[in-house]
């Protein structure tokens, strides 16, 4: 086969570019992308649980990196555990979710009221601009040109 291409030459091609359009996308083009100053969600009362979990389990267990390992071990601590011992992590999440709605009002409240973010942004640009131009300055480039 001269100047042809063999059939693993054209199977690695076709990984290759499904690769990138996946590196690229990652996610459905359709979604509308995610407000930054949108509060997150409470964790439930399994994960208020894990987080605890997971710090004393990787006080017992040092050597072990696995997540999946802390993950289901967590899992089954937390299935065996009564009511009763379950009871405080319910009343952790209860509280992150009180708060979580206090947060979300006022969040509703803000977008209702009409975008504020612009002053936020035009900061973040006229930041960016002056960084811009104190790099010009500091480089010795335009120094050489001159001389």
């Amino acid at each position: 086969m001269k100047g042809g291409k063999s059939k693993s030459d054209t199977k690695s091609a076709k990984l290759s570019v499904n690769k990138n359009s996946t590196a690229k996308g990652g996610k459905k083009s359709g979604k509308a992308a995610k407000d930054p100053n949108k509060p997150k969600r409470p964790a439930s009362a399994f994960f208020v649980f894990m987080e605890e979990f997971r710090e004393q389990y990787k006080k017992d267990h040092p050597k072990n990196k696995s997540v999946a390992a802390v993950g289901k071990a967590g899992g089954d601590k937390w299935k065996s555990l009564s009511e009763a011992e379950k009871r405080p992590y319910v009343e952790k999440a209860e509280k992150r979710k009180v708060e979580y709605e206090k947060n979300m009002k006022a969040y509703n409240k803000r977008q209702a009221e009409g975008p504020k973010e612009d002053d936020a942004e035009s900061e973040k640009s006229v930041s960016e601009v002056n960084d811009d131009e104190d790099d010009e300055e500091g480089s010795g480039e335009d120094d050489d040109d001159d001389e």
